[in-house]
């Protein structure tokens, strides 16, 4: 049985991650391909409870390293029990987020140095990659205006506007190096329009397959 593709939809709070990924799911099981739509932190009951820890607002500071090892506690759980079996299966698996927010967040905007990262990510992972990521970005005011919109802010959400300019610009940072595997797509466009491009780039990607 042909490998799955492992693909992930990056960005900073309020670009659309979430309504992207349903129309992506859409598109490819149009095409008959088996998807599973998941997201992290979480994607299993035991990195669910992981999620919450993580993001429930808190008066006791959150140490950078103990966020860090949570994500990567969660991360191990949800790749080893849910994405790599998906993937071996067969499925495409579309993901709200993996290890490139630990750089982007934790790393760009926490500061911890991308060599602590990667060390976790190696350990984590071995040798599993994204196949696609599609990053989804905007200017951050625009992202936090919708975020604000949706309700009550969770703990990340909370952060300064300068946390997320350098989440944003780590972000941006990643793809500029790896063009080849990263889709930058300008999300502050209408809905339909962030939708086609990455319709376009799926299609293309089942073509070459």
């Amino acid at each position: 049985m042909t490998r799955g593709q492992f693909i992930t939809f990056e960005g900073t709070e309020g670009v659309g991650k979430s309504t992207q990924i349903a129309r992506a799911a859409a598109a490819l099981q149009a095409r008959g391909v088996s998807v599973l739509v998941t997201r992290e932190p979480g994607g299993t009951p035991m990195a669910e409870a992981i999620r919450a820890l993580l993001l429930e607002p808190r008066d006791e500071p959150v140490h950078e390293l103990t966020e860090l090892l949570l994500m990567f506690a969660a991360r191990a759980q949800h790749l080893h029990t849910r994405i790599l079996p998906a993937l071996d299966a067969g499925q495409w698996v579309l993901c709200d987020r993996f290890t490139d927010a630990t750089f982007a967040y934790q790393g760009g905007g926490r500061g911890v140095s991308r060599e602590r990262i990667a060390v976790l990510e190696q350990l984590v992972q071995d040798d599993v990659r994204p196949d696609q990521v599609f990053l989804l970005d905007a200017p951050v005011e625009t992202g936090m205006a919708r975020a604000r919109s949706r309700g009550a802010l969770d703990r990340f959400e909370q952060e300064a506007v300068t946390f997320f300019q350098r989440v944003r610009e780590c972000y941006r940072v990643r793809a500029a190096l790896q063009p080849d595997r990263y889709q930058l797509i300008d999300a502050a466009r209408p809905l339909e329009q962030v939708a086609a491009d990455i319709r376009r780039h799926l299609h293309a990607m089942l073509d070459r397959r």
